[in-house]
């Protein structure tokens, strides 16, 4: 097996003994302190649940930063928030769609930013899940979590979720969901008209 090095950046902090749940890299701060080398281990079972974690610029994916700007990379399950001013950088990790056929690609914008958001199932999921309530209010038991950023496709939304489990796998219907926690930072950071990015 091949042993790779990464090289951890400044105030960059591990989260239990091996996920990476944020970081805050300011633009003077991204001089690299050290490295590791680790063995990747994946196995079937964890194949499922695995997240990348990578800073980066935003450069190869904005024009620039009017607004702050927000990537998701659905292949490495995280999420990269840039403010306007460059000094606020954060990577979450997070869930996302389950299938190909429910993610979405592309450019869209933040919308409305809702605190303690209600939830109803789409018509399509209702199709698939005709169980399902077709209504749930703010709560532990909204799949939307403690904060919502709407997205200006509709039914699409970066969330927060109360199903701590659901992070760094395949588990939405459409959506990208974080932890609980960390939406509420990103809430914070985030404007209406926020651009964001589906890679």
């Amino acid at each position: 097996m091949i042993k790779k090095k990464i090289a951890f950046p400044r105030r960059t902090f591990l989260a239990g003994t091996a996920s990476l749940v944020g970081s805050l890299v300011s633009a003077q701060e991204t001089d690299l302190i050290g490295s590791i080398e680790i063995e990747p281990v994946v196995t079937k079972k964890t194949r499922r649940n695995i997240s990348s974690f990578r800073v980066l610029d935003w450069r190869p994916y904005f024009k620039n930063l009017k607004n702050g700007a927000i990537l998701s990379d659905i292949s490495s399950r995280a999420l990269h928030f840039w403010s306007e001013d460059e000094k606020t950088y954060r990577l979450y990790p997070t869930s996302v769609p389950i299938s190909d056929d429910l993610t979405r690609k592309g450019r869209t914008k933040v919308v409305k930013k809702v605190e303690g958001p209600s939830w109803s199932p789409t018509p399509e999921m209702r199709i698939r899940n005709p169980e399902w309530p077709e209504f749930i209010g703010p709560g532990p038991e909204n799949p939307l979590g403690s904060h919502a950023l709407y997205l200006s496709w509709t039914y699409y939304r970066i969330h927060g979720t109360h199903d701590t489990r659901k992070i760094g796998r395949r588990s939405s219907n459409g959506c990208i969901g974080l932890y609980n926690e960390q939406i509420s930072e990103l809430f914070k950071f985030s404007k209406v008209g926020t651009q964001v990015l589906l890679i």
